[in-house]
């Protein structure tokens, strides 16, 4: 399936039975909520995803999953977070023949690569498929940037076609769109950012609160790109308290217990992550107890992917 790397794409969390197996029938419920607000795509596997403690098979179960429940309506993204171009090349193998219909890629995990070998190991894999890439750019949370003289080499590359920009510098939405024009296409990646980087121009969002909240989300972005922007602020500023529950070490957390509140997930992480204790979790259910009492009443939005 093709992508058009535009519109709200969910980093879905991976939802545990207390068993610590995978708890498909609660993954479901939140893919069917996703779809129902009128997301582009599903991206699997990312930090949300608590992919460093999935196996091989739990990934493909995933992914075989996710591909059913969407039905070919929008596409299945997988992330690649590994920590040697072999790794990765056969992680992208195993997602296209488990249906994944594209890739988001880190740079090499662990070991901070240099600027030549980063675009090395982007291009091997690259190279080695023909499913399309979103490059992640984290340089925050990662330690390691692609810049625009990266990027330049990276569109070499056919399937290298987007990026998830998330330097936390709004002014690069601009600089990648006056270099690259439609080149390369931008997704925020910063939940505290979105409303702002869809008015600079970037063409979607990698969004995480998504996961609780899918029609507040999509209808911020549709009614921004339809060019209602009063309607979309009013929605955003109540949003914020709960988008800032993305930018912090135990993110995973906090957009679980969101999850919970509105009815489409359940607590359950995976070891060594264990569910939020004392007065951080008092702090982060009071922030989500108080955005659900204020919930607001969306407008007609219909998502507009141009």
């Amino acid at each position: 399936m093709q992508i058009k790397w535009e519109g709200v794409m969910p980093a879905v969390t991976t939802k545990f039975t207390k068993e610590d197996t995978l708890d498909l029938v609660m993954f479901e419920i939140n893919i069917q909520a996703q779809l129902k607000a009128g997301v582009s795509a599903i991206i699997l596997g990312g930090t949300l995803g608590e992919a460093s403690t999935l196996t091989d098979d739990e990934k493909k179960i995933l992914i075989q999953e996710t591909v059913r429940i969407v039905d070919g309506n929008i596409p299945v993204i997988i992330n690649i977070a590994e920590q040697t171009t072999k790794g990765a090349i056969e992680a992208a193998s195993k997602a296209k023949k488990y249906g994944a219909s594209g890739l988001m890629m880190l740079p090499p995990m662990r070991y901070k690569a240099n600027d030549f070998e980063t675009v090395t190991y982007f291009k091997e894999v690259a190279k080695s498929t023909d499913l399309p890439i979103m490059i992640y750019n984290n340089p925050v949370d990662y330690g390691i940037e692609v810049t625009l003289d990266m990027f330049e080499e990276l569109l070499t590359m056919p399937n290298i076609q987007a990026v998830k920009e998330s330097t936390r510098d709004i002014s690069n939405i601009t600089r990648i769109k006056n270099r690259f024009g439609d080149r390369l296409k931008v997704l925020t990646g910063v939940d505290t950012l979105g409303l702002e980087s869809v008015l600079m121009g970037a063409d979607g969002w990698v969004a995480g609160l998504v996961c609780a909240f899918p029609a507040e989300t999509v209808a911020v972005y549709s009614l921004a790109k339809a060019g209602k922007i009063q309607e979309a602020l009013a929605i955003y500023r109540w949003f914020l308290p709960l988008l800032e529950l993305d930018i912090n070490p135990q993110l995973v957390q906090n957009i679980k217990l969101a999850e919970v509140a509105t009815g489409i997930g359940t607590e359950q992480v995976r070891a060594p992550r264990l569910p939020l204790q004392g007065e951080e979790r008092k702090r982060v259910l009071k922030i989500i107890e108080e955005g659900i009492k204020t919930r607001p009443t969306l407008p007609e939005y219909k998502p507009q992917l141009v």
